[in-house]
């Protein structure tokens, strides 16, 4: 596990513009199955990628979408471990990896981004994509 001291400001980097930290397999369940909507749920980590394309893109995403989802929810890879945990199961079948994201609907997975589809990409990118995603489902 990560120290908290080292995580605790790219937590904030999401939860900052609106996401909910979900801590433990019960509150994964409840946002997911419990949200009318459209829930987006980014599994958030310490590599690179994340602080240089993901967390910018989710944020630029969330904050000037025109459509935006029912609830924004996080995990963290390598810290939150059962709550990640549990929110893979809701992910399957796509392989365990971070940092991701999911869009559920009425709680059924309708989009999902992989690490590979972040690794490479910038954030304006990944963001345009997003934007395009809230756009069909939201």
């Amino acid at each position: 596990m990560y120290p908290a001291e080292l995580v605790a400001p790219m937590k904030a980097d999401l939860t900052s513009v609106g996401f909910e930290d979900l801590l433990t397999p019960a509150d994964v369940d409840i946002a997911i199955t419990q949200t009318p909507g459209t829930v987006f749920l980014v599994f958030n980590s310490v590599c690179g990628c994340a602080a240089g394309a993901a967390r910018p893109a989710v944020k630029e995403a969330v904050q000037t979408a025109t459509k935006l989802p029912n609830k924004l929810v996080t995990v963290f890879a390598g810290v939150d471990r059962d709550a990640v945990n549990k929110a893979r199961e809701y992910t399957l079948p796509y392989p365990p990896s971070s940092p991701s994201m999911a869009l559920f609907k009425d709680g059924k997975l309708v989009h999902f981004v992989e690490r590979h589809q972040i690794e490479g990409n910038n954030a304006q990118t990944i963001s345009a994509h997003l934007q395009k995603v809230f756009e069909h489902f939201c």
